[in-house]
């Protein structure tokens, strides 16, 4: 898929167009929103690198190629291919139940309103399946439409929500306060974000026998050559990790999330959290993104089979299981800063299915709430790489992915 794309001189993509993505970034970056970013698009064999402003919005070191970012719910896509990878062989099947590897998940209640007491329940229809989770239905999960209620306070109180600031116990203990909770709703009945990509990761160590990230880094990460994507910097790298901030909604202040020494990335985690927890950099995701444009293979080898690739980056969902998702992105815009415009999604990550934007129908991938974004696209064989260590707590690095994607449409080559 990847050959071929480009016409005229072969490169891929336009000088013009190329001018435009450049001043484009560069103009978020000295508004002084955005200290740095990098920026990455590839289309055929022509690979378009942008390494604008420093690490630290105080300035210090420039941002580089190399530079590793944490991505966030960008994680979601990678961590889903070693699931692909025991679906391929055959050691799990999407309508097994869940029950053997995690009992914790077995004999769930669910809540028989959403914004009801959290005690208010009645039995699971049935067992919750490997479907449910790939497909982020098995029943819990963020759901941004439901802020306040009380089972939303509950699953932020139970500390099982990997994006928050204090570190997990285990895994295991991770999944008994899991399972403590009700479900929010029946077993495939509605996409919910975020949970079911954390309760992955387990399934694949327990099914493995291997922590997730060893499994991981075996069957995906090192046959792709990802060799700065992982769970933790170590300590010979961490000079190139910047700090992440979350902007005060307010002020717009700068506000250090996690620093590089001494902060949540800078030694191994207790639980691998399959949902948010991975560094990386624009060339590692580059090359994951391109396995998937070229149906599973890199440099020849099969990373994935080509009909496990296709599943993950095809949607799976019903328009009433993504209902919570429509809402979010149309009628609540200013919750979601307009992300997830898409319509659809696969395994992991967003399919586009209606034309919302630049990108054409079948384009899939997805943005993580540290400033990431990173997608691909059958249609133009366009990956697309963006990395900010600014976080979505402000609408500015929303705005700065958009402007991003625009332009990079614009500089492909007819």
């Amino acid at each position: 898929m990847g050959k071929g794309m480009g016409k005229g001189n072969g490169n891929g993509f336009t000088e013009a167009g190329l001018d435009r993505l450049r001043e484009v970034l560069a103009r978020h970056v000295e508004s002084g929103r955005i200290p740095g970013l990098v920026a990455l698009v590839g289309r055929g064999d022509e690979t378009h690198v942008e390494a604008v402003g420093t690490m630290r919005h105080e300035g210090g070191a420039p941002m580089a190629r190399d530079t590793i970012f944490r991505m966030a719910s960008t994680s979601k896509p990678v961590t889903m291919a070693p699931v692909m990878v025991l679906l391929d062989e055959c050691r799990l099947r999407l309508d097994d139940p869940v029950d053997e590897w995690l009992p914790e998940l077995a004999d769930r209640r669910v809540l028989k309103r959403i914004d009801g007491p959290v005690d208010d329940t009645e039995p699971a229809r049935r067992s919750i399946t490997v479907r449910d989770l790939v497909t982020s239905t098995f029943g819990l999960g963020i759901d941004l439409t439901a802020l306040g209620t009380p089972i939303m306070n509950a699953v932020f109180a139970s500390g099982v929500f990997s994006q928050g600031a204090s570190p997990l116990p285990g895994p295991d203990a991770w999944m008994r306060a899991l399972g403590e909770l009700p479900l929010m709703r029946q077993p495939g009945e509605r996409w919910q974000y975020h949970l079911s990509h954390d309760v992955l990761g387990v399934l694949v160590a327990r099914v493995t026998g291997q922590p997730f990230e060893m499994f991981l880094r075996e069957r995906v990460l090192d046959p792709l050559g990802m060799k700065d994507t992982g769970f933790h910097v170590p300590a010979d790298k961490l000079d190139r990790l910047p700090p992440s901030y979350a902007p005060d909604p307010e002020s717009g202040a700068f506000t250090v999330w996690d620093e590089a020494v001494g902060g949540q990335y800078s030694s191994p985690p207790p639980f691998q959290a399959g949902g948010g927890g991975l560094v990386s950099t624009a060339d590692d995701y580059h090359a994951f993104f391109r396995m998937l444009l070229n149906g599973g293979t890199h440099g020849g080898e099969r990373v994935l089979s080509r009909p496990a690739v296709q599943l993950m980056t095809t949607n799976c969902l019903t328009p009433e299981q993504e209902k919570a998702r429509t809402t979010l992105a149309r009628d609540s815009v200013q919750v979601s800063f307009g992300q997830g415009q898409q319509g659809g999604w696969g395994f992991g990550m967003a399919v586009r299915t209606y034309r919302g934007d630049y990108a054409p129908v079948g384009q899939f991938g997805w943005d993580g709430g540290t400033g990431t974004s990173a997608y691909a696209d059958p249609h133009t064989g366009l990956t697309g790489v963006l990395l900010t260590q600014v976080g979505l707590t402000t609408p500015h690095p929303a705005r700065l992915i958009h402007d991003f994607w625009t332009t990079a449409y614009q500089a492909i080559e007819d």
